[in-house]
């Protein structure tokens, strides 16, 4: 459960996060970086699609500036994951949301 969200912040579980993170339903990722900074690859998520989630909710940051690339999209569709793709303190509501219903993965940006 995602207990709070501010601008470069997170806290999960009652811990603190600075940097992006993955949430997966039993653990977090703290180390997760993308390969392109702002664009979601699909090199990203593979570690999430290893998982066999329903669901998978993008935190694009604060401000929306990261992207998610098409070939990502089509994926999570060809796979019948769920893509749920919205700024980080909206992704964070949803995530728990969802994850309360079915196996969902968060790939969350704290910044920009």
């Amino acid at each position: 459960m995602i207990e709070k969200y501010d601008f470069g912040c997170i806290q999960i579980g009652g811990r603190t996060y600075t940097s992006d993170v993955v949430v997966y339903p039993d653990r977090v990722d703290a180390s997760w970086w993308r390969r392109e900074g702002h664009l979601l690859s699909l090199d990203d998520v593979q570690d999430a699609l290893a998982e066999e989630p329903e669901a998978i909710v993008v935190g694009t940051g604060a401000h929306g500036a990261m992207r998610v690339a098409e070939d990502v999209r089509r994926k999570l569709r060809e796979s019948g994951v769920e893509l749920h793709v919205a700024k980080t303190p909206e992704a964070c509501r949803l995530f728990n949301a969802l994850a309360a219903k079915k196996r969902t993965i968060a790939l969350l940006h704290l910044t920009c």
